[in-house]
């Protein structure tokens, strides 16, 4: 990769350095009453970083004839991503740029090699909360707390899964009162959260017995973490969902 090209990539992986300064500015508002300009601040510098780089890339990829496929695409795309989805709003799927001052909408870029390729994920985000959800709307719901309750990182954007370190001693003594059948009520203190979905992985594996408990439940924890990862999208894989995702790129264009 090239260094214009470079400097693209760079200007998309700023956005959520700037949402974060421009979300921090608010938060602290909010908190003590008072403005603070240290965050607008940093985030007017990485603003101007980013598009200090928008100039240089171009230049410099038509100065030493550096224009590539990658930076066709990338370049204009860097550009709008930085303004369009944080003032973007779709009620219909219950997304808003911002409420009360509060800005809501943020971008996770993840710059990655496969195959000996640079691929690159940009996922929208959302932050808004509701009195159901105070965590968030697009955040692990409380019914998944038991397992997941931390806020989603870049590796479950990329779809894969780490799990809290509480939860490997946890799992541990709760195959073991599964296998014993103990009533939830007499759970330990540390498993009483879980002792709902135990309830339900009986019912569903009448067969569950010391020699497989640890599989159903790597089995049953795997459900569990798809559902986190369905919560935390802010579009659905469902029909409205989908459309959602297509009113937002058109507007993009």
């Amino acid at each position: 990769m090239n260094l214009p090209n470079k400097l693209t990539l760079t200007r998309i992986l700023l956005v959520p350095v700037f949402m974060i300064f421009v979300s921090l500015t608010s938060l602290d508002s909010i908190v003590d009453g008072n403005f603070n300009a240290t965050f607008y601040l940093l985030a007017g510098i990485v603003f101007a970083a980013a598009s200090f780089t928008d100039y240089l890339d171009g230049h410099l990829a038509r100065k030493w004839h550096m224009v590539t496929d990658f930076g066709k695409f990338a370049d204009p795309l860097a550009d709008k991503l930085l303004t369009a989805w944080r003032g973007y709003t779709d009620e219909s799927c219950f997304i808003f740029a911002e409420t009360d001052g509060e800005p809501h909408n943020t971008i996770t870029p993840i710059a990655r090699m496969r195959d000996g390729k640079y691929q690159l994920d940009l996922v929208l985000r959302n932050n808004i909360t509701t009195p159901e959800h105070p965590l968030g709307v697009y955040h692990p719901h409380a019914k998944l707390h038991h397992i997941k309750k931390e806020n989603i990182g870049l590796i479950e954007v990329m779809g894969l899964a780490v799990l809290p370190s509480r939860l490997k001693q946890e799992l541990f003594d709760l195959a073991d009162v599964l296998v014993a059948h103990l009533p939830t009520a007499e759970y330990p203190e540390a498993l009483q959260k879980h002792a709902e979905w135990a309830e339900e992985i009986l019912a569903k594996h009448p067969e569950l017995n010391a020699d497989n408990v640890h599989l159903i439940l790597q089995d049953e924890v795997g459900h569990v973490f798809a559902q986190v990862l369905a919560d935390a999208g802010v579009y659905k894989l469902d029909e409205a969902g989908r459309a959602g995702f297509v009113r937002f790129l058109e507007s993009v264009k």
